[in-house]
């Protein structure tokens, strides 16, 4: 072969390469501009823009250091065992591992700078600081606690007993000092209302939290401390609950829904509800979020204050909108909150029927507090929207005649499987009508749903720590959020259930939002602010396209002052 020879092939290789990293480049162009961010990625100024390559930067140095070098050098995680000590640290690794060093990262306190805009999909239940509603609880005269499965009186009832709490006025004779009654009792009557108070202060156990739950507030007596243990780890999933994935889908279900019914008799005491209405709204709003739109399952009986009378569900809806008022009132920035009523999706048709006759009841009570409709509940287990289809066109057909708005707002796809009755709900929210889908973790094995949610602008309300900790994912690199945003489906990111399930922290979003810009290249800062976008133009306004229209011009403005602020805060570093 000739030098000529070989240079020539030399040149046609080079020429090669060159046709080929144009045609990648064009390729990867193509691909980039079917996502959904594109478009607001590509009209960013240029002080947004700035802002973006530097936290891609700070992004970057924290993966090779924070999570890699540093990290690894010696192994901390929030658990007491020694196998969840030796596990690799590394970007995007299991949440509740990564949480506490997440929660250290200049990338953390950029995103819990960030205008997050609405919040779209949480139950207010379940986004309970449950240390912070325990000690409300003890500071709450009448506040009781009972068990129905009778007496506690071994470490082996801890975790068992169907607990309960109640209101009871403190004339009462149960808080009378003479009274015997003791839930640790063996005389004790199953059901019988104790003083909280009392179970506290004489908790007979030494418990201690199971390994890898979460820090307890100090408080003076040691008995109220083992006490506030105990009920923290029936309230929550505990660190290392949530990494027992081989026990499977069932197993963290069975021990999620345990939880709502013990905290529904704390929270629903009227001056409880109230409290809590405006530490959950001034915790969002503290966060970045200035819209909510809570779900809460009405099967709830809310008790009203001093009386302890039951109150209606139509007076839940107009207490949460009377504290909403008060605190958007004294918080003008802060755009407000409405309610997605939801039902259970496993009860019967004659239930659900009812509990839709309250909806409606409500709804022309309080046409503004109320945004629509939703089934919760473990779709795997639980009653397909096929099932519901009577009641569901019932509803339909009811608001239309009352001429009610209350749009559907489904839960679906929230399953693993593919083909299942679960999974297919997917078909059914769309016939349906559905505004958002929650969850639509399933969504991307669907072809054709894919394209009718775009063609429909369906939003999917995605919630990254709740998949992982339920057993959706094993981590958020798993999750399928990048391949919604890649085929240009309408996505926002949400925290479903913060206070129970790791995020501890009242209504936080930073979460779930650091966990998307953190693991996947493609989102970066842009890409979270249109999906912070996205939440906004799909909320569900009282004031309709005008009132869309207006937040979105406000949280632009917001947007370019936050990207003004990385510049400043981090331009140079």
């Amino acid at each position: 072969m000739t030098v000529d020879h070989i240079a020539h092939n030399e040149a046609e290789i080079q020429a090669q390469i060159s046709a080929h990293h144009k045609s990648r480049s064009s390729l990867i162009s193509h691909e980039k501009a079917l996502r959904h961010d594109h478009a607001f990625s590509g009209s960013l100024s240029h002080i947004a823009r700035r802002a973006c390559q530097i936290v891609k930067d700070i992004r970057t140095w924290e993966a090779e250091n924070i999570w890699v070098k540093e990290a690894n050098k010696s192994q901390s995680c929030t658990s007491n065992s020694d196998d969840e000590k030796k596990v690799e640290v590394f970007p995007g690794m299991v949440f509740t591992l990564a949480k506490q060093r997440m929660e250290r990262t200049m990338l953390w306190k950029i995103v819990k700078r960030m205008p997050k805009g609405a919040l779209l999909h949480a139950h207010m239940e379940a986004m309970v600081d449950v240390d912070w509603l325990l000690g409300l609880a003890l500071e709450t005269p009448g506040i009781c606690i009972l068990s129905n499965t009778g007496p506690i009186l071994t470490q082996k009832d801890l975790p068992t007993a169907d607990i309960r709490f109640t209101y009871l006025p403190p004339n009462d004779s149960i808080h009378q000092p003479s009274s015997k009654h003791n839930i640790y009792h063996p005389d004790y009557v199953p059901g019988t209302p104790i003083p909280i108070t009392k179970a506290a202060s004489t908790f007979p156990f030494q418990f201690l939290p199971p390994h890898g739950s979460f820090p307890l507030p100090a408080v003076s007596c040691s008995k109220t401390s083992a006490f506030l243990a105990w009920l923290q780890s029936r309230t929550t999933i505990t660190p290392h609950e949530s990494l027992l994935h081989h026990q499977g889908v069932n197993n963290i279900w069975a021990k999620f829904q345990s939880i709502f019914p013990i905290l529904h008799g704390i929270i629903y005491y009227e001056p409880v509800l109230r409290k809590f209405v405006t530490h959950l709204m001034d915790s969002l709003y503290k966060d970045g979020v200035c819209w909510v739109e809570t779900r809460l399952a009405f099967h709830m009986t809310l008790q009203e204050a001093d009386t302890g009378a039951p109150l209606t569900h139509t007076d839940v809806i107009r207490i949460y909108g009377e504290e909403v008022a008060a605190y958007k009132s004294a918080n003008p920035g802060f755009w407000g909150s409405r309610i997605i009523w939801t039902g259970l999706r496993a009860l019967s048709p004659e239930i659900v029927k009812d509990n839709m006759q309250g909806c409606i009841t409500a709804k022309l009570a309080h046409p503004e507090v109320i945004a629509g409709y939703d089934l919760v509940g473990q779709e795997d287990s639980g009653r397909s929207l096929l099932s519901h289809l009577p009641e569901l066109y019932w509803f339909k057909n009811e608001c239309q005649r009352l001429g009610v708005d209350i749009p559907f707002f489904f839960h679906a796809g929230e399953t693993l499987g593919d083909g299942t009755p679960a999974d297919e709900n997917l078909y059914d929210a769309i016939l349906l009508g559905t505004k958002r889908i929650g969850h639509g973790f399933s969504l991307y094995k669907h072809p054709y749903l894919l394209e009718l949610v775009k063609e429909k602008n369906i939003c999917v309300e995605v919630c990254p720590i709740s998949n992982e900790i339920l057993r959706l994912t094993a981590s958020v690199l798993q999750h399928p959020l990048p391949a919604l945003l890649a085929q240009g489906v309408p996505v926002a990111v949400s925290n479903d259930d913060p206070g129970i399930l790791g995020q501890k922290t009242t209504g936080s979003a930073t979460h779930d939002m650091w966990q998307v810009v953190q693991a996947f290249d493609n989102v970066g800062l842009g890409g979270l602010g249109d999906l912070c976008r996205t939440s906004i133009e799909m909320a569900y306004w009282v004031g309709g396209e005008k009132e869309k229209e207006k937040r979105v011009a406000e949280w632009m403005g917001m947007w370019e002052e936050f990207c003004e602020w990385v510049v400043a805060e981090y331009g140079e570093k």
